[in-house]
């Protein structure tokens, strides 16, 4: 079964678009968390960044950078989150890779908080840590 963003890149689904090219479609959101919050999708399907070939990530990077370039200089938005999310226990609510950028006006305003709370790391071996990623960095 396709899911909803394939639909939409065949048509089947209505959306506004922000732009498009043979790779890459941008769409609003059809829940605005911020005023102009767009979603970046590439046209094939991939379920999530990591599993996304380098070419076509860089072209939704590309892409979502220029959004958020325009959300600030045309909609006046103070700055932009750029964000995704693997797999459902991050937030992805759809299994096909996508890019938010989400245009942040005033702080608190809109529909949309991050916050990061650090967790107690006494027990952890950073220099331990950072050797078991390295290793398996490709």
């Amino acid at each position: 079964m396709k899911d909803i963003f394939c639909r939409i890149i065949e048509g089947e689904i209505p959306s506004n678009k922000v732009y498009e090219d043979d790779d890459v479609i941008a769409i609003l959101d059809i829940s605005q968390l911020t005023k102009g919050h767009t979603l970046v999708i590439p046209k094939e399907h991939y379920d999530n960044m990591l599993s996304c070939p380098k070419e076509l990530l860089h072209k939704v990077i590309d892409v979502a950078q220029r959004i958020g370039q325009a959300c600030v200089s045309v909609l006046g938005a103070k700055g932009v989150n750029i964000l995704t999310n693997v797999n459902e226990i991050a937030g992805q609510s759809v299994p096909h890779f996508h890019v938010h950028v989400i245009p942040r006006y005033v702080a608190g305003e809109g529909g949309f908080q991050l916050t990061m709370k650090p967790q107690d790391i006494s027990d952890l071996n950073l220099p331990m840590l950072a050797e078991e990623i390295k290793k398996e960095i490709k």
